[in-house]
């Protein structure tokens, strides 16, 4: 099934498909953490992907079928803090969000779409990969940590 898929930069073409990925991300957070995430809801709308889908300094890749179908995306950001008081000025790709589509999961395409984000981090000369996951995320967690991902920091919380 993901044997003829391609990666590329997304367009707004995807929109519409990468729109119902969105909601299935906030599923996930909101079934797991229903005090912090609404859903069904999307982070970003059709208008506000279109400006995003032309940012160089946020590149979005999917994963499509031979019919154009978006079967995953991967969300970047590029973060540099230049002339920071305390850190380095290294180039990083921020993967804001990685999905894919639930009709797909097991079927390597995340693993194609990760890789793919490393292929344009290399190319484009950038120090590491970061991003956060949830820990409600377990799936999301092994996931990276199959993909050779360490963490970095940890994010802490007491509720009240």
């Amino acid at each position: 099934m993901t044997d003829n898929v391609t990666i590329r930069r997304a367009d707004d073409n995807d929109i519409p498909g990468i729109l119902k990925l969105l909601i299935q991300v906030d599923m996930v957070h909101h079934n797991g953490r229903p005090d912090l995430f609404k859903g069904p809801a999307t982070k970003y709308n059709g208008e506000e992907l279109s400006h995003i889908l032309k940012d160089d300094d946020r590149p979005v890749f999917v994963c499509v079928d031979e019919e154009g179908n978006v079967l995953g995306h991967a969300f970047c950001i590029h973060k540099q803090f230049k002339d920071d008081n305390v850190l380095t000025d290294i180039k990083t790709l921020y993967i804001d969000d990685i999905c894919v589509d639930e009709k797909v999961r097991g079927k390597q395409v995340g693993r194609k779409l990760y890789e793919r984000v490393v292929e344009y981090a290399r190319k484009m000369d950038y120090y590491n990969i970061t991003l956060n996951v949830w820990s409600l995320n377990e799936n999301a967690m092994k996931f990276y940590e199959a993909m050779g991902l360490k963490p970095q920091k940890v994010g802490m919380e007491l509720l009240l």
